[in-house]
């Protein structure tokens, strides 16, 4: 139980500190990247600066989950045999990788056997301490992008490229879309 609480609430504090550094100006680096700005501009001004640095924070916390997804499946797959095709690689992601990071399997997954694989997690751990209310749907996909690059950085150990988006409809339920191709 202390494990689950430790990582929500570093996931959470993650977040909020990457968010929190660019709204401060500091940049999601540290280094001042947004200081520069006159301070006479206006809001409109400095919408822009705000999205780009929204867009490094996602950038951000996708390359952390993708190295932590890469570790991960190092671990759990060490002594387990080849996977035989990728439905196979799938099947782990959304039963034994999910269930050991979330405490709970994949709700649903869809494929058009096309390269696209769709996973729905109805009650998704790291949105279920946010109020299900509309007005928090547009600050649920930034809680979402260290799981896409979780599950990129996995699936690319496995021998997958992927492209990872996650979409948010209904708190706390999401919906993680993969277009893969095989190395």
């Amino acid at each position: 139980m202390a494990d689950e609480a430790l990582f929500l609430l570093l996931h959470s504090e993650m977040v909020a500190g990457l968010y929190r550094a660019a709204e401060q100006g500091e940049g999601v680096s540290g280094a001042g990247a947004a200081r520069g700005r006159p301070a006479a501009a206006g809001a409109d001004a400095a919408a822009p600066c705000v999205l780009q640095e929204n867009g490094r924070c996602t950038t951000k916390l996708e390359s952390m989950g993708f190295r932590v997804g890469q570790g991960l499946i190092e671990r759990f797959t060490k002594d387990t045999a080849r996977f035989k095709d990728e439905l196979d690689i799938m099947k782990f992601i959304c039963k034994d990788f999910w269930t050991t990071v979330f405490k709970k399997q994949i709700d649903n997954l869809r494929t058009n056997h096309q390269g696209i694989y769709v996973l729905q997690d109805n009650k998704f751990r790291l949105l279920t301490q946010m109020s299900a209310g509309k007005q928090y749907l547009e600050h649920a996909p930034k809680y979402l992008a260290f799981t896409c690059g979780l599950i990129r950085g996995g699936l690319s150990n496995l021998g997958i490229k992927s492209i990872v988006t996650a979409e948010v409809s209904s708190m706390p339920a999401c919906k993680y879309y993969l277009e893969y191709s095989i190395i």
